[in-house]
């Protein structure tokens, strides 16, 4: 009797040949639509996002021309309260969170796992551009980079227990984008031209700000953006939404440019720099996870991704207990952003990660700003 397996299909081209690849190879196959949000139709030229009531018929139709069973699970709540409640209270409290990190914990390898067990499945695969294996030197499963590095989603995986590694598989780890649309359009897929998906699915329009305006009770004031020097340049609407290293939609112009380098919430302040402004020698990572490896007991060196369209640079990751760790990057990096993940490799194997808290050498907007008046 073949082994059953639940493939999370999102009515996309990567998920589709995800479902076909393992039918191909003698799984029995279960595909299965997450609904996570709304029921909207995606009708932008050019781009998509997932979760539609489009998506679903998209990935239905792929099911029935494979051959294989499929099923829409209702998860609005669960994504509501693990994600996007997620997303909205970690801008509230000054941070830039990453949803998918926390989807894919949570739901796709959570919640979608558990409830493939129910049906049968102990196996659960996805779309993701990413590889795993089983070390018997170490006894543990790991987690590697795809071999389309321009593609690899590893980074968003870095949180993945033991055991959700275990029963995860990652059909199109060893492809290229090219192969998949290739092999989508040998299948006679109806997904094999579909635009990938872009940005945060939840959030429609592509206004982050206003998504969460209208979402938090709290009355976001007014306030001035000033220089490093403490001089005033512009107002900002309200500290919510902005992200360390952001550049665009500042209002500003000062004749050259102009980055995020510190939100000063106490005094409603945001802090604008230059470029070297921006830069950090080191952070600290807690709620680390070693996916791939025994926790180390010394320091180690890595290669560290500090955001998903970061080149991994290397640095020195070092214990400071359990579940923190202090990183050091051999050349300053711009834009540590806490409330991002921070991931370690080592080649193409990930080690592990965390999430970024604090630039020790920017801890607050007070390096900048404390020895300031607004009007300098």
């Amino acid at each position: 009797m073949a082994e059953r397996i639940a493939v999370a299909m999102s009515g996309g081209v990567d998920s589709s040949v995800a479902a076909a690849l393992l039918h191909d190879q003698g799984f029995e196959v279960l595909g299965v639509t997450l609904q996570l949000w709304g029921k909207d139709v995606c009708t932008t030229a050019g781009t998509r996002r997932c979760c539609s009531v489009r998506d679903a018929l998209d990935a239905k139709a792929v099911a029935k021309r494979l051959g294989i069973h499929h099923t829409v699970l209702e998860l609005s709540e669960q994504f509501r309260t693990q994600v996007i409640d997620y997303f909205v209270d970690s801008y509230a409290d000054g941070l830039t969170p990453n949803p998918c990190v926390v989807c894919n914990d949570q739901i796709k390898f959570g919640t979608l796992m558990e409830q493939a067990q129910q049906l049968g499945a102990d196996l659960v695969a996805t779309g993701h551009y990413a590889r795993n294996g089983y070390d018997p030197a170490t006894s543990r499963y790991t987690l590697s980079r795809a071999v389309d590095l321009a593609k690899d989603q590893s980074y968003v995986l870095f949180n993945l227990t033991q055991d959700q590694l275990s029963r995860a598989r990652f059909p199109l780890g060893s492809l290229t984008k090219p192969d998949v649309r290739a092999l989508a359009r040998e299948l006679g897929l109806a997904t094999a031209e579909k635009p990938d998906s872009q940005d945060i699915c939840f959030v429609r329009d592509g206004d982050k700000n206003a998504f969460l305006r209208q979402r938090l009770v709290q009355v976001e004031q007014p306030g001035p953006i000033i220089d490093t020097d403490g001089r005033v340049l512009g107002q900002h609407h309200g500290l919510l939404g902005y992200t360390i290293g952001q550049r665009q939609g500042l209002g500003i112009a000062a004749g050259y440019p102009l980055y995020v380098v510190a939100m000063d919430r106490t005094n409603n302040r945001l802090v604008v720099g230059s470029r070297e402004q921006l830069l950090a020698e080191a952070f600290v990572a807690e709620r680390v996870n070693w996916v791939s490896c025994p926790m180390p007991d010394q320091p180690r060196r890595a290669d560290v991704k500090i955001r998903s369209r970061h080149d991994p640079t290397a640095a020195t990751v070092s214990p400071l207990d359990a579940n923190s760790w202090h990183v050091r990057f051999e050349v300053s990096q711009p834009a540590v952003t806490p409330g991002q993940a921070a991931v370690f490799y080592q080649d193409q194997l990930v080690l592990g990660g965390g999430w970024i808290t604090v630039a020790p050498d920017r801890q607050d907007a007070d390096r900048f700003t404390a020895c300031k008046t607004a009007s300098g």
